[in-house]
């Protein structure tokens, strides 16, 4: 059959592998657990690809009423970050038959159009993180399932979320300042109505307002490196003293205020000690190199497409937040002498 000019079919993988064709169908459509043995379905995709078979699906498609695509909506495409979500995303999409369709939402945040004509009839689900949450409203209508990331586990509108342990990654970076000895801080938060980053301001100010005779003052600042510039050095050129560390919301914020920082004389870690969070490249790029909090992006966006895979079979997604790492470099340090 290998060397025929005709495309092979289930039937052909069914004889070659000794099964029925519903066995077949079984395994190549990923239903198998529970119906078939392993060593059947490895069987059986052993003779698929002998034969060089590819099920065809679209016609697959429109019989079940399924397109086996997903729609993954994130905030403008600025950071690497969510390229690394749809990554991983799309590797768990595709050991499944599904293809991901990236959405970024006009701004990073707000309302987008519907980029499909239907977008109940084009997709099967969509994955969103919640600081693009306001462009569902034109995506989702009443019925497609929805996974939220980065959202309020008690108030998404989704049917399952998945989050990064981000209060568990600020307080890694609360307790490392605090250890050293800082005990005045300035909080550079991001501007952004998001549940992620509010998330973030509380439990920084929770764990140093634990601390007797600290101190923590929060500007804010979109996320740019102007924004975070302009911010930083309007906070820090005033008379009067000075925080000791520096905690940025992310690693943008804190390349942002580097540049602020060095326009007013003053040296990281010297001086003033900063931390990001997500752990970009481009925390290795600026010197000194920026302490920070690694998150995994891929598997953020595999975790979001397991779960998004157990809503569309009847199934409970895995529960549990994704571990943070804090990444300790050289800009931080024990606080100078006044």
């Amino acid at each position: 059959m290998a060397g025929s000019s005709t495309r092979p079919t289930s039937r052909d993988v069914a004889q070659a592998a000794g099964v029925s064709q519903a066995a077949v169908s079984l395994v190549l459509g990923d239903k198998w657990r529970g119906r078939v043995s392993a060593a059947t379905a490895e069987r059986v995709r052993e003779a698929a690809r002998d034969l060089g078979y590819r099920p065809n699906l679209a016609a697959r498609n429109l019989r079940l009423g399924h397109t086996r695509t997903v729609l993954l909506v994130v905030p403008a495409l600025t950071t690497e970050f969510f390229a690394g979500v749809y990554t991983g995303a799309a590797r768990i999409a595709a050991q499944h038959g599904f293809g991901v369709v990236l959405y970024p939402s006009p701004e990073g945040i707000g309302p987008a159009r519907d980029p499909f004509a239907s977008a109940q009839a084009a997709l099967d689900g969509i994955i969103a993180s919640s600081m693009a949450a306001d462009a569902l409203t034109a995506l989702r209508g009443d019925q497609l399932p929805l996974v939220m990331l980065d959202s309020d586990p008690d108030g998404s509108p989704g049917s399952a979320t998945v989050n990064l342990d981000i209060a568990d990654g600020v307080r890694q970076v609360a307790e490392h300042l605090l250890e050293l000895g800082h005990r005045h801080f300035l909080h550079l938060a991001a501007d952004v109505a998001s549940w992620t980053f509010e998330i973030r301001g509380r439990e920084l100010t929770t764990r140093v307002g634990a601390v007797p005779d600290t101190s923590i003052r929060t500007i804010r600042a979109p996320i740019s490196i102007a924004g975070a510039l302009a911010a930083t050095e309007a906070a820090l050129a005033g008379p009067g003293p000075h925080p000791t560390a520096l905690v940025c919301d992310d690693d943008k914020l804190a390349a942002g205020a580097y540049k602020a920082l060095r326009r007013l004389g003053l040296r990281v870690p010297d001086d003033i000690s900063v931390t990001g969070l997500d752990d970009l490249a481009l925390a290795t790029a600026i010197d000194p190199e920026l302490t920070t909090v690694r998150l995994d992006a891929e598997q953020f966006g595999e975790r979001g497409m397991q779960a998004l895979l157990a809503v569309l079979e009847g199934r409970a997604p895995e529960h549990g937040d994704i571990p943070v790492e804090l990444v300790v470099r050289g800009s931080t340090a024990p606080p100078g002498a006044p």
